[in-house]
């Protein structure tokens, strides 16, 4: 009899099917709606960053950018310093003197605007590979996504993704 008597407590014990549900009734309706999200972002992988040999690829690109930039500096510079110009003896005309002056100087002012552009550009590059460095490359600074691989390889100085920089060019 007293295994009877234990039976029984240990059933009474259990929860009623019945008062399972009216428990759950009881429950407010808005903590079963905030449970949901939170197991729909983390259902969701991130990826993390681009691995050290993707990284190396980037650095590569990188530098064979800034290699060709500092070779187009030195051009720009040696036509700048270069000094054989202005040799306008030969003309008979003042007026073509003039001419050619202010021509000179016009081709001049554009290889300053262009050494100035690609100084500026050689700058957004050596900031590219500090940010390899620290370890934030590839990520935009606007929303935080990774940036896509075809841009970076096609703009490697990016810092937006392309929809941040859609945004923000209109």
């Amino acid at each position: 009899m007293a295994k009877k008597a234990a039976a029984k407590s240990t059933r009474s014990a259990k929860p009623k099917p019945a008062k399972k549900a009216a428990a759950a009734k009881r429950k407010p309706a808005g903590r079963a709606a905030k449970a949901a999200p939170k197991a729909a972002v983390k259902a969701v992988p991130s990826k993390k960053g681009y691995n050290k040999t993707e990284l190396d690829h980037f650095r590569g690109i990188i530098l064979d950018k800034r290699k060709q930039i500092i070779e187009e500096l030195e051009l720009i510079h040696e036509t700048l310093t270069d000094n054989t110009g202005g040799d306008y003896f030969e003309e008979s005309s003042p007026y073509s003197l003039h001419m050619e002056q202010g021509t000179d100087t016009m081709e001049k002012e554009k290889n300053y605007l262009l050494a100035a552009r690609q100084r500026k550009f050689l700058q957004y590059l050596d900031d590219a590979i500090k940010r390899i460095d620290r370890g934030v490359y590839g990520f935009c600074q606007d929303c935080g996504k990774l940036i896509d691989k075809a841009r970076l390889e096609a703009v490697p100085h990016a810092q937006l993704c392309i929809s941040c920089k859609l945004k923000r060019g209109q």
